[in-house]
């Protein structure tokens, strides 16, 4: 079986061999700077030498552009050696970090009233803009005809795009004061992403959508099972309509934080699997499955143990095991490693997991 076989049969519970070896966060060649500074090369090699499966985490995106379009270059603000302050064209003001493990913060959101969203819906989400698809699109569609990797369909997420815009107090308030503004801003996103999508896949043949979010504190959800219902459930609807017409068995959501109570909302709006349920902000997969069991779950191991060493990568193995046999689950760490991990506790992790995956047969569910 292909990469790209495994990765859909294991999530959807079909009869698989094994489960794929896939890296999961960090994209293609990702590494840490001390890993580069230590061992000169690494970054253009890491994954060879591991031998991780299929392309960039093991699925792959595209290069079209599924945000606002026509934004040309942000303008700086201010630089110095530790930091620079970019403003992009829609409004919003980051500061981006040139060190350390958490790079971006975001200064000043766009949408700070309704004259605001209206500007950037007119100028920046036009579906039809050529500009969103890359000058190479041909070949790459080529390229993906040929592939033996998931290949996925984008979406900048329900909340996660209206979050974008307005920053995730003033999205709070706004479900209460103007819940107008935060209804158009999700239904025109969505609306604009499956236009775009229908072009795609006239060409290409998808294997998933994957939808970012991050909407979730270690505490829970950002926002009330009533207004995920209200506001955030129409969308995803449209979304599993357009995976179901499509032939794309998966609709994965990409959230940080505790996500067990989020699993079963996004579970009755159409997704059918999710990540990375990061073990530091209380997920337990035991529990997720015992109540969701026909969630597809994606990571769920503890990026930290990396840092703590070798017995408590074992632990981490062990879970993994135990959970590939359940069926629907495809094991990797909860997030990318921090800088307190060493590229040797690293590899010793990505190796004992291949071992793992190599050795462990998933049952068949379905």
């Amino acid at each position: 079986m292909t990469t790209r076989q495994r990765f859909v049969r294991v999530l959807t519970g079909e009869e698989v061999d094994r489960v794929p070896f896939l890296k999961v966060f960090g994209g293609s060649n990702a590494v840490l700077p001390l890993w580069e500074e230590k061992h000169p090369g690494i970054s253009s090699s890491i994954d060879q030498l591991i031998g991780f499966e299929g392309a960039y985490r093991g699925w792959q995106t595209t290069p079209v552009n599924m945000g606002l379009s026509g934004l040309g270059k942000p303008v700086t603000l201010k630089e110095t050696e530790t930091f620079v302050i970019l403003k992009q064209a829609d409004g919003t003001i980051v500061r981006q970090e040139k060190t350390g493990d958490y790079h971006k913060q975001v200064l000043q959101y766009p949408v700070r009233e309704r004259k605001d969203w209206e500007r950037i819906k007119k100028k920046y989400l036009s579906p039809d803009d050529p500009e969103r698809f890359p000058a190479n699109w041909q070949e790459l569609v080529s390229e993906y005809r040929r592939r033996d990797y998931p290949l996925q369909l984008t979406h900048g997420g329900v909340y996660g795009f209206a979050r974008n815009l307005l920053g995730d107090e003033a999205l709070a308030y706004a479900f209460y004061d103007d819940g107008s503004l935060v209804r158009d801003i999700m239904e025109t996103y969505t609306e604009m992403a499956i236009s775009v999508w229908g072009l795609m896949v006239k060409q290409v043949q998808f294997d998933l959508i994957e939808c970012w979010e991050d909407m979730a504190s270690k505490n829970g959800s950002l926002i009330s099972p009533k207004m995920f219902r209200e506001f955030l459930k129409p969308q995803y609807e449209k979304i599993a309509a357009f995976a179901r017409q499509q032939g794309i068995k998966i609709v994965l959501v990409d959230s940080d934080g505790y996500i067990e109570e989020l699993t079963g909302l996004m579970l009755e709006s159409g997704v059918t699997a999710l990540y990375p349920y990061e073990v530091g902000a209380g997920n337990d997969l035991d529990r997720v499955r015992e109540k969701y069991p026909e969630v597809g779950i994606i990571g769920g191991l503890e990026k930290n143990s990396m840092a703590l060493g070798k017995e408590a990568v074992e632990k981490e193995m062990e879970k993994a095991a135990r959970h590939i046999q359940k069926g629907r689950y495809i094991p990797g760490p909860d997030h990318f490693p921090l800088s307190n991990v060493s590229l040797e506790n690293y590899l010793y992790f990505m190796e004992r997991l291949k071992q793992v995956i190599l050795t462990t047969k998933p049952e068949t569910l379905r």
